[in-house]
């Protein structure tokens, strides 16, 4: 630890503003001046290891996992309000849950899910107003919780149970930002109620849940088959099955993680397009060659350009921008010695454009990924984690990822007045707003 560049507690206190508005500045400029790892003094926590070295990342979620445990970031701070799922559980609690939910997200079992996925991302998509500057970020927002609702509640009209559930999901995100990032007022965000009324939200969350579970187990004969059946239909190895508040618990993680990483990815990604006509034209080509009007897992090897597209976009705007971990005994990784209790934060946002693995790193090449042996980027490219913990719902994300991008191309040309996009690190790294307008492809022939 003492071989470690150091930063200051003054110094994250002198810039605590900007820290909680924006913190990748503050840490960039710290990688570039001390290194690829360095550490510092947060009050309220201790020290902190910072590090986008591959290696670190390597040896954190991978090599050594069995020497790390998620931080109480996630294990108590985000569980207080969505519950113990497979995001917030750890330890055998973790493990059980995870081989008991993994085969809901196997290839097979989602290729039934295609169909649901589909149509609701065409119901989302003709809400869009063509000709108008609005702001897709919301939009895709929406798009992306109903996919995941309708992939759980294929049956039920839940568009308003929905939208109040989206509503405070997003409010209690933005008190855990608050307090993630300004631990030494934590004491005050308890006494003055601020967190008592966010938890009493998150419990309305809850009720909307299991009413809607509730409703499910009285049907009948029922045709289609969803996320929700799979869960229902999960048991452990002595046969029995979740516990009503476990699954409220784990359909909670699926809504708060599943919808997140679509909407923030497709609304980066959107913008990009918006910027390029050519681009675009390329996308509607390859689409058009495709000759297909369903989607199905076969059908992916014939969008090369859009699958880079997507992958370029989570390289430059990772929406898992940093993943944090707790070494649960000493361990060693390289010539540092790191005590058990150390907090690692493992910054994939600067890893995704490092210089001396990402040739033009900073900016969006949208063929970069086309026709690249994907182990060649292993070891840099970690858009969905890595290692036992890898999001289980990666999946699941790149073929919704793609069915949105083919159908928006297939209806539309973006454009866009914005020259940047300003970001908004909160849990997941998002976008402040995206403005764009969807102009019809009139006197094109139908795709």
């Amino acid at each position: 630890m003492k071989k470690l560049p150091h930063v200051s507690a003054l110094k994250v206190l002198k810039n605590s503003r900007r820290i909680l508005k924006n913190p990748l500045p503050f840490h960039y400029e710290n990688f570039e001046k001390l290194g690829d790892t360095f550490r510092i003094s947060i009050p309220g926590e201790g020290k902190v290891i910072f590090s986008r070295d591959p290696e670190w990342v390597k040896q954190v979620l991978q090599k050594k996992h069995r020497s790390y445990s998620k931080s109480k970031l996630q294990t108590k701070d985000l569980a207080k309000y969505i519950g113990y799922g497979l995001l917030t559980s750890e330890g055998e609690h973790w493990r059980t849950h995870r081989r008991m939910i993994q085969p809901a997200f196997h290839r097979q079992k989602l290729k039934g899910l295609l169909s649901i996925m589909h149509k609701a991302i065409l119901d989302e998509l003709d809400r869009i107003e063509p000709n108008a500057d609005e702001d897709v970020f919301d939009k895709m927002g929406d798009l992306a919780f109903q996919v995941v609702a309708k992939s759980l509640f294929s049956s039920n009209d839940i568009r308003e149970s929905m939208t109040e559930l989206k509503s405070i999901t997003e409010e209690n995100q933005k008190m855990l930002i608050k307090e993630m990032r300004r631990p030494y007022l934590k004491t005050w965000f308890t006494w003055s109620g601020e967190i008592g009324k966010h938890l009493n939200m998150a419990e309305r969350g809850r009720e909307v849940l299991d009413n809607l579970i509730q409703e499910r187990t009285k049907e009948k004969n029922r045709v289609e088959h969803d996320l929700l059946d799979m869960l229902l239909e999960a048991t452990y190895e002595d046969g029995t099955k979740m516990s009503r508040k476990q699954l409220i618990d784990e359909v909670l993680i699926l809504f708060t993680a599943g919808h997140e990483t679509t909407a923030n990815a497709l609304s980066f990604l959107l913008y990009f397009l918006a910027k390029d006509a050519t681009l675009q034209e390329e996308l509607y080509q390859e689409v058009a060659a495709s000759k297909s009007d369903t989607f199905s897992f076969e059908d992916m090897p014939k969008f090369p350009l859009a699958q880079s597209c997507i992958k370029e976009t989570m390289r430059i705007y990772p929406p898992a921008y940093f993943i944090d971990r707790v070494a649960t005994e000493d361990t060693e990784i390289g010539s540092f010695h790191l005590k058990k209790g150390t907090l690692v934060l493992l910054s994939i946002y600067e890893l995704h454009r490092h210089k001396s693995f990402w040739k033009d790193g900073e900016n969006f090449l949208a063929k970069r990924f086309v026709g690249m042996d994907m182990r060649q980027a292993a070891e840099f490219y970690y858009p969905f984690g890595a290692g036992p913990r890898m999001c289980i719902g990666n999946a699941f994300a790149d073929y919704e990822m793609l069915m949105v991008l083919i159908e928006i191309v297939k209806k539309y040309q973006i454009t866009t007045k914005m020259d940047t996009v300003e970001i908004n690190p909160m849990i997941s790294l998002k976008p402040k707003e995206v403005t764009l307008s969807f102009v019809p492809r009139w006197g094109e022939s139908k795709l």
